[in-house]
């Protein structure tokens, strides 16, 4: 009797971890599906909203010098 309620045990332990690991693995997709949608979204939504954009220069003749917070930045 002994065994047999052993065998159960070990079956019933190891449908347990089953039952989590594929729950986990679908959580895994299901939100990977999500941001995938959610991605692709962004990507259609900002491609629509191309405005162009027109810089006017001012030469001086002298370069501008200045910093960034990366780095100085020298525009000959």
């Amino acid at each position: 009797m002994q065994n047999f309620r052993s065998a159960v045990l070990a079956v019933t332990t190891l449908a347990l971890v089953g039952l989590a690991a594929a729950f986990a693995v679908s959580l895994t997709l299901v939100i990977g599906a999500l941001l995938t949608v959610s991605l692709g979204a962004r990507m259609l939504l900002t491609r629509t909203k191309n405005v162009p954009v027109y810089a006017k220069v001012k030469r001086s003749g002298a370069p501008r010098v200045w910093n960034d917070g990366k780095g100085t930045v020298i525009d000959l």
